[in-house]
């Protein structure tokens, strides 16, 4: 489920990255769009995609937030006081030295 939702999150983010891009541009930015012909006037278009624009930004944010949340519940939390033994037992007796070996 994860890998769905990363695949329609990576689509959106190039989505959005086009979209964004073909924006007319109003100080000199890398804005490629905003041409004179076409089928659509230059106000429509630009509602057009700022609208797009809006909803794929939505969709960014939404499918972040999940993948986010989803990360977060794999992992298990662990603190050091889960990790400790219930109970505590005796120390063990020291091991006796090891003979020498003889030739």
């Amino acid at each position: 489920m994860i890998n769905v939702i990363l695949v329609i999150h990576l689509l959106i983010a190039l989505a959005l990255v086009g979209v964004i891009l073909l924006q007319r541009s109003e100080g000199g930015a890398l804005g490629i769009g905003g041409g004179g012909g076409g089928m659509m006037s230059s106000r429509a278009a630009g509602n057009l995609l700022t609208r797009t624009t809006g909803i794929l930004a939505t969709g960014f944010f939404v499918t972040s937030l999940t993948l986010a949340l989803m990360a977060n519940s794999r992992a298990q939390p662990s603190s050091i006081m889960d990790q400790a033994p219930a109970t505590q037992s005796a120390p063990a007796a020291p091991a006796a030295p090891a003979a020498p070996l003889s030739r």
